[in-house]
Parts: C-alpha cells; structure tokens; sequence
C-alpha cells in the first residue's frame, strides 16, 4: 500500500518493541507501522534469540566435551551445522512473518515496507528499498523505535566481514574467526562458534574482555578466555588486506592475525541518522542518540523515542519496558515514566555472567562507602556436584544499612540466579534480611548468593 500523502494519528517507525505498542487499544485510531526491515527487530532476528539459541546448543557442546570430568566416556560430538542453523531459523523466519501477517490483517493499521526520513518535525518522507518513492506521511504523533546497526570500523571497511547480523546464518562454521571487539556481542559469538570447532582470535583495544563491568568479573573472565582464544588485548587495527581467501589484520605492535572469516562486534550506533533526525530539530547526544526524558518524550511536541534509537542501556527488556511507558502516555494524561536505575544484564557466554547495580569500581570512584562479599561455586555443595572451580558471586552493599548496591555473578546459570538480587533490590530487602528471613534451599545453588550476603561485613543491625 502507499502512503501518498497521508495522515495518521499515530505513526510507528520500526517493528521491533515498537509494534509491541499498537493493541486493542488503539482501534479507534489511524495507525501507521514503518519498517524497512524485519517484524521483531534486532533481537528476533539476529540478536537476543537466535544468539542465545545458539549459545545454549554451545553449552550443550561443551558439556558433552567436559563429561570426562565427570567420569563418563563419550565419542566426540559432532555438530550438524546446517541442521541447527534451520532448527533455529525456520522458527524465528515464521514468528517474523507470522507478526507481520498479523499487523498487516489490522482494520486501522496500515504497514509501509521503507526507509523513513524526516523532512520537518512530523512530517516523513517513505521510500521503498530501490529508493522508490512510497509518499509522504504526517501524524499526530510519532514514535521512533528505529534501533540500532553494528559500527564498522574504518581499517576493517574494505575487507570481507560479517557482524552479528550476518553471521549466525552462514553456510559452515569457520575454521579460524577473527573477531574484532571484546564485548558482549563478541564473547557469546566466540563461545558459540568455539564450541562448533573454530580458532578464535580475539582483538580488542582493552585491557581485558567485556570492559566496564566489575573488574573481579573481567579479570576471571578475560583469563578463562586465554585459555582457550588467542587474545590480542590492548591491540588496535592499523590495516586489513585479503591474502587469497584469508583476511590479514595488521596490529598497531606490528603483528599480523590471519583467519578465513572476520566478525565484527566492534558495538552499535543509533539509527538517527538514518531518519534525518536534525531535519525534524530532534535533539540528540554526543553519541547520535535521541534524547528523551522519562516519559519517553523527545524535544518535539508529540514525538516519543524507544530503544536503541534513544536508550543508554540498549537492552531488549529496556526496550520493551520503555514500549508500555509509550503505550501508557500515548492513551493517557496522567503520564508513566521509565525507571533505569536497577536493569540487570546478562552475558551468555563460557561461563556465563550476570550483573545489576553499581560495580566496585563505581563505588570507589564516587567515594562511597561499601563492603564486599564473595562466595564461590567450589564453596557450596551444587557446585561442587558441577565441578565449578572458578564461578562465583559477589554482592556489595552499604555496611551501615545493608542496602545492596550491585551485585555480580559468573558461572553457571547465572543469568538466572541474578534476579534473587533483581527482586531484593528493586523492593529494598536489605542483605541481612535477605540472607537470614528466606528459606534456601539445600543443596541448591542459590546458597551461593546466601553465602555471599553472610560473607558480608555489616554492622549491626
């Protein structure tokens, strides 16, 4: 359909968290949903999910390797590649479609298949994918829920790459990746294809992998990973050339690193510039990013932003969080705001990592007073049961309230276990209490946590 020169009550630009907020709700009004992708967004298709489907058949690799430890004899375990690829992505392709089938079928919503670009502050210009005019549309309201795209570097540009966008769905396996960036991104995607049988070769300009979070994490982390990767830490690419069907990287120390397959997980930008924000006057960041306040209100009248397009803490569950805070004061006069003091975060790679709150880096920088207890998975009788010798979990709080004031686990499961903290904190339930009024369970891994919040040294209560 065409959006020659239409008006809407309400447009949404991009499908991701952002389709989440047109419901029943909305059936008196004339919708617009603008996307020039896919329905579901990063995380559907080539993020959260498919990457965390992949990560646990990672584990499951990986468990199957280690069952020597735990006296079983096994053959080695070959991976169908191609069969899990499909097991994953014929799912995902059919919840993709199937979402939007369903929008499409909406009485009041009309779906455009483009690219959008302001030409005034609510006034878009929409083309199709070979650049075709589709129209102009204005509306009421807008919402941009436009995410975000990885960042290519420079000095990588011009070589044959992937990104996480790309790489989850290519023929085999590769037999040496190299792997540009040291976050997130690139430890779950290291995990994943280390576990298929690649060579990893990590670089990175930190010091340590997954920089920012506690240091007590990186640090047990980034020497985990040197065990197995080849780790280039503190190292910056000067240049990159193809050598027959191999890519060479040239480090600023002069080394050369030489795979068949480059990732490149260097982080995301917002795609602000994609829709010509400043021609709308949108005010954004020094980082591209729109700015917003609390309601999810931009700078102009009638014009919300969600997401990665926007958000400091570009997770899925914040996006999807900040989507009911837009839903709500698009329908509402009494407005709702989005609260990100307290957002876990969770790394799903070998091992595992979960966090929330500040880490003791943090504190030490803003002079605040606080004590440190520790608990290791070797300490409690389920991890023995799992032969973890280097997972553990490390709570800080205020040692004159007890206040928990971030909290940090690696290892199994971790991504789990996290939210005894996500509910204790959220609700103020002090470390005290928090270890001594609950049950736990024996011999179940939470008394991991409940050991770390003893080892606290708190005064008295």
């Amino acid at each position: 359909m065409t959006a020659a020169e239409q008006h809407f009550d309400l447009i949404v630009i991009g499908a991701g968290s952002g389709n989440m907020i047109v419901d029943s709700k909305f059936d008196d009004r004339r919708v617009a949903v603008i996307e020039k992708g896919r329905f579901g967004g990063t995380c559907l298709n080539v993020g959260c999910i498919p990457s965390k489907m992949l990560a646990y058949t990672a584990d499951v690799l990986d468990t199957i390797g280690g069952a020597a430890s735990f006296d079983i004899d096994t053959e080695p375990a070959t991976a169908r590649w191609t069969d899990i690829r499909s097991r994953i992505f014929d799912r995902l392709d059919a919840d993709e479609a199937s979402a939007r089938e369903y929008r499409k079928k909406s009485s009041n919503v009309t779906v455009l298949a483009g690219t959008a670009v302001f030409t005034g502050p609510r006034t878009l210009r929409v083309t199709d994918e070979d650049g075709s005019l589709l129209g102009t549309v204005t509306a009421d309201r807008i919402v941009l829920a436009a995410g975000g795209r990885p960042v290519i570097p420079d000095a990588v540009a011009n070589v044959p790459h992937h990104t996480s966008d790309t790489i989850m769905r290519i023929d085999a396996p590769p037999a040496r990746l190299l792997v540009l960036g040291g976050g997130y991104i690139a430890a779950e995607l290291a995990h994943v294809f280390s576990a298929l049988g690649s060579i990893i070769t990590i670089i990175d300009s930190a010091d340590r992998l997954l920089d920012g979070h506690d240091t007590d994490v990186t640090r047990t982390f980034t020497d985990l990973s040197a065990t197995r990767w080849d780790l280039r830490l503190g190292s910056t690419v000067t240049d990159a050339r193809t050598d027959g069907t191999d890519i060479v990287l040239t480090l600023d120390s002069g080394d050369e690193v030489t795979g068949d397959t480059l990732l490149i997980a260097a982080g995301r930008q917002p795609n602000s510039d994609v829709l010509d924000c400043a021609a709308a006057g949108i005010e954004l960041d020094d980082k591209g990013r729109v700015v917003v306040n609390g309601e999810q209100r931009t700078n102009i009248d009638g014009v919300f932003a969600l997401g990665d397009i926007c958000n400091t803490v570009p997770l899925k569950h914040v996006a999807n969080r900040e989507a009911q805070t837009v839903a709500h004061n698009l329908l509402h006069d009494e407005p709702m705001t989005t609260q990100l003091d307290l957002v876990p975060s969770a790394v799903f790679g070998s091992p595992q990592i979960a966090s929330i709150g500040r880490t003791e880096q943090q504190l030490d920088d803003d002079g605040a007073s606080y004590v440190s207890g520790i608990a290791r998975y070797s300490d409690v009788a389920y991890g023995w049961a799992m032969e973890d010798e280097s997972g553990f979990c490390k709570v800080l709080a205020d040692p004159s309230t007890g206040r928990i004031l971030g909290a940090h686990i690696v290892g199994p499961q971790a991504s789990t276990m996290i939210h005894l903290f996500v509910v204790a904190m959220t609700f103020d339930i002090d470390a005290h209490r928090l270890a001594t009024e609950p049950y736990w369970t024996h011999p179940a891994l939470p008394e991991l946590v409940e050991n770390a919040l003893l080892a606290l040294d708190l005064d008295e209560h």
